[in-house]
């Protein structure tokens, strides 16, 4: 097992294979705030690159074996293949080697207390709802996000090692290797199946997840998820249960949406009501992640009445239900829903507010979880008006032409109207241009760049000004 001592190593030279990714990014930045040498290459310029730049990380645009010279350690992301160049250099040159999860796993043991939130769907608004609740703590908790939250500047801030706030992806069994104190899991569901065999390969990784805690931690778990409920019998840590439908420790009752759609409910802990709560995030999943929030802030010694507030000043992180803007009286969303389960809920929060008609366009993301989750996919759209599918986004994967977005658009037209295949964004564009009315809501969908589309229409939008 990878240990290290962030206050006390012998590494001085750090390098970062991948370094532009959310959370390998937010580590590089963790080690620079330390007085490490920071080192990393990545594709692509980004908001996260520049950042670190500015910080006084070294950050190349390119892959080359020239760059880990002289480091002490090299970090690499999932996200890179086994012939990259520079990770073939490292192993030949010995030196000192380890992927991201269990960098992150041994960052964790340097703080007092940790909270990881993990689950298939919503670990990064649970863990933005959490940091916007602890952010002005005097404890100064480091938080480390997945994506971008305004209150916090971006995608980490850097505290003290008192608390630690984190999410824990699945994603590789990745969870195995971390050991928080606080261990919160919003769901189970079927995803990532270039890696897992099928669901209970997915369950038995998240039972050894909280088989790592101690007497002295927490499990957090939904008691509405059934397959969470195969995780029990739990005998070697402490359980706290949240819910709205079955029995739990932390339940939300009374609930009820504003016209927007914007919920509020009131608060039961072990059956008596000691609070209210109101949202301003949209849909009913959205319940479920503040009350997983709720329970690890209560469980780590925040007043209820800070949790409520803070709850109540959340209004979203980046790409997650994200307003992007008006088109000709029409409303520009975003999410970066990708699995069926995820779409689903946001359509239907979407829905409860869309005073017209609601336009999806989603972008498939990787051929494996498109071929292998077809009919879930083809079923989550039914409460779009109408829906674009555009082309699937490979991101680590090869096309072996098995999978098309035409194969999902005929299986979503067995049940449903109103379905397109549209191959480009400029064409989407134009054809949202020309048929977008007064009150209706668009919302593009997908973990890749489909959010470029609104973000195109919007463009043109401002130059008819």
């Amino acid at each position: 097992m990878f240990e290290f001592d962030i206050d006390n190593s012998d590494y001085k030279k750090v390098f970062f294979i991948g370094i532009g990714g959310i959370s390998m990014s937010a580590l590089a930045e963790l080690m620079l705030s330390k007085g490490y040498e920071v080192y990393g290459s990545d594709r692509n310029h980004s908001i996260n690159t520049d950042k670190l730049q500015k910080n006084g990380a070294t950050v190349y645009f390119c892959h080359d074996r020239n760059n880990i010279k002289d480091m002490d350690l090299v970090i690499y992301t999932d996200a890179i293949s086994l012939d990259n160049v520079e990770l073939k250099q490292a192993i030949k040159d010995k030196i000192d080697l380890v992927d991201r999860a269990s960098f992150l796993g041994a960052i964790m043991k340097n703080f007092d207390s940790s909270i990881a939130v993990s689950g298939t769907h919503g670990k990064t608004t649970t863990t933005s709802m959490i940091a916007e609740i602890i952010k002005d703590e005097n404890s100064n908790p480091t938080i480390m996000l997945g994506g971008q939250l305004k209150d916090i500047d971006g995608n980490i801030k850097i505290g003290s090692d008192e608390l630690f706030l984190t999410e824990a992806c699945e994603y590789k069994a990745n969870i195995l290797k971390y050991f928080p104190t606080t261990a919160i899991v919003l769901n189970i569901d079927e995803d990532h199946l270039d890696f897992f065999d099928n669901i209970e390969h997915i369950i038995g990784t998240f039972k050894g997840y909280i088989d790592n805690l101690s007497d002295n931690d927490y499990a957090i778990l939904n008691a509405d998820d059934e397959n969470i409920s195969q995780l029990f019998p739990i005998n070697n840590t402490n359980v706290f249960t949240f819910g709205i439908k079955n029995n739990a420790n932390l339940m939300a009752k009374n609930i009820t949406f504003d016209e927007e759609g914007y919920p509020s409910y009131d608060i039961f802990l072990n059956d008596k009501n000691i609070s209210s709560a109101k949202l301003s995030v949209l849909g009913r999943h959205n319940i479920l992640n503040s009350l997983a929030a709720i329970a690890a802030t209560y469980i780590n010694d925040i007043p209820i009445e800070k949790i409520i507030s803070g709850l109540k000043s959340y209004k979203g992180v980046e790409r997650r239900l994200e307003y992007k803007g008006d088109f000709n009286g029409a409303m520009v969303m975003d999410d970066y829903a990708h699995h069926p389960t995820e779409i689903k809920s946001a359509i239907h929060a979407l829905k409860k507010s869309c005073k017209r008609n609601l336009i999806t366009v989603f972008q498939p993301h990787t051929y494996t979880r498109t071929k292998l989750l077809l009919d879930s996919f083809s079923k989550s759209f039914d409460e779009s008006d109408v829906i674009i599918i555009t082309d699937i986004y490979a991101a680590r994967e090869k096309d072996y032409g098995d999978i098309h977005s035409k194969t999902l658009i005929n299986a979503i037209k067995e049940h449903k109207d109103n379905a397109y295949y549209i191959e480009t964004f400029e064409e989407i564009v134009e054809y949202l241009k020309e048929n977008l009315k007064k009150d209706d809501v668009v919302v593009t969908m997908g973990a890749g760049d489909v959010y470029k589309i609104g973000e195109l229409l919007l463009r043109f939008n401002n130059h008819k000004k």
